[in-house]
């Protein structure tokens, strides 16, 4: 792959119970573990990062494939919850799921254009396989 642009954050303290950081300082701040997970819940986590960008990534894809399929985005939005739990394998592993309103299109479009921005999509292409991830088209 040629890389077209490389994002660099640093982690800093305990990882989950520290601080993160971009090498441009447009991110900077304190990140804490969600109470279900033991913490204190007082910062940002890794899978409210994950799902943010997971969630603008995809509606970017969503945006290229309407314009590939000429259909209107103008007013899509995509939701996304990125859980964590037990893997049975060991450790922990990770789900998402997707939920991609496209008001301006019929239902089967936005079918259509759900798929083809998963294609699009580089956190889709990068999870694929990977993780489990449920898309869900919602009126």
């Amino acid at each position: 792959m040629d890389a077209l642009y490389t994002a660099v954050a640093h982690a800093t303290g305990g990882g989950r119970d520290g601080h993160v950081r971009s090498d441009d300082d447009r991110l900077d701040f304190d990140t804490r573990p969600p109470k279900e997970l033991g913490g204190s819940g007082e910062g940002t986590n890794p899978e409210q990062l994950f799902a943010a960008g997971y969630a603008a990534c995809f509606l970017g894809a969503v945006h290229a494939a309407g314009r590939e399929l000429k259909l209107d985005t103008k007013d899509a939005a995509v939701s996304a919850s990125v859980h964590i739990g037990n893997n049975p394998e060991g450790g922990f592993g990770l789900a998402a799921e997707l939920d991609i309103h496209v008001p301006n299109v019929t239902k089967e479009e936005a079918e259509k254009l759900a798929e083809a921005a998963h294609q699009l999509c580089p956190y889709s292409n990068a999870t694929r396989g990977n993780i489990e991830v449920e898309l869900t088209v919602v009126s």
